[in-house]
């Protein structure tokens, strides 16, 4: 009996110093395009509330962070290839994602809303946005939504590779509206001076099977030990506090949700 406990208790040890070796180094990958989740500062580094929130991940697992940056449509397929060990880049949880990748505990709860000029009057239907252009970022659970539920009735969803080109083409007139993630346009566009005269155009649009109910962090479906270790990490970040620090940092209202 003694023997088998002392066996155990070795391979216990020896299994917890293989998961520590495989977290000298995580590689996010992350799309440098959606403020102020991340974004490029001047000096070309990657910020935001999910470069904090990951940097403080790797901290407490005794890691080095890497970010590495890809478009987001290829975020998947990249992390796959194991381009990268996580995607931590306001990525929603859905079912058709989960038939490719596994997701760890959620890390907030964002909503997704048209934006347009603020008279144009357009609502997120199908009869109000007959006959207009709507921009998305492509890969995006917006994307998704907007081909299948709009794109049949006569609305013109055009994708991009990234969202500042949505914005771009949004101040340009020749979109009449985008549809995005709700807190990226407040705080990385109507917010800012390039947002004047836009706005929320009608409600939230909510859509559990095309949008999700959150954002995670993507992992592979073999990399379960990484998951858990990420989650158990996620946990302490809330216990002690500084998931609100980190997010009173870059807003001023709950992200997390219920």
């Amino acid at each position: 009996m003694k023997r088998t406990f002392l066996f155990g208790a070795i391979a216990m040890a020896l299994s917890a110093a293989a998961l520590a070796a495989d977290f000298k180094e995580i590689r996010f990958g992350v799309d440098a395009s959606y403020p102020p989740f991340e974004s490029k500062a001047p000096d070309g580094k990657v910020v935001g509330f999910d470069v904090d929130l990951g940097n403080e991940i790797c901290r407490r697992l005794n890691a080095r962070c890497v970010w590495i940056e890809n478009d987001f449509d290829g975020l998947i397929p990249a992390l796959k290839a194991k381009k990268f060990d996580g995607i931590l880049s306001s990525l929603s949880m859905t079912d058709k994602r989960l038939q490719e990748i596994d997701f760890t505990n959620k890390v907030f709860k964002v909503p997704s809303r048209l934006i347009a000029r603020a008279n144009s009057n357009l609502q997120p239907t199908p009869q109000s946005l007959h006959g207009k252009r709507v921009g998305v970022e492509q890969g995006t659970t917006q994307e998704d939504y907007a081909k299948a539920k709009w794109a049949p009735t006569g609305v013109e969803i055009v994708s991009y590779q990234n969202q500042d080109q949505v914005v771009a083409d949004l101040m340009s007139g020749r979109l009449d509206a985008s549809f995005q993630d709700a807190i990226e346009a407040n705080e990385g566009f109507l917010k800012k001076p390039q947002g004047k005269g836009f706005a929320y155009a009608g409600p939230e649009v909510l859509d559990k099977k095309y949008l999700g109910e959150g954002a995670g962090i993507g992992v592979r479906k073999a990399d379960k030990p990484l998951k858990e270790a990420i989650n158990k990490a996620l946990a302490d970040i809330h216990k002690d506090g500084t998931y609100d620090k980190l997010q009173k940092k870059y807003f001023d209202f709950d992200i997390y949700g219920n």
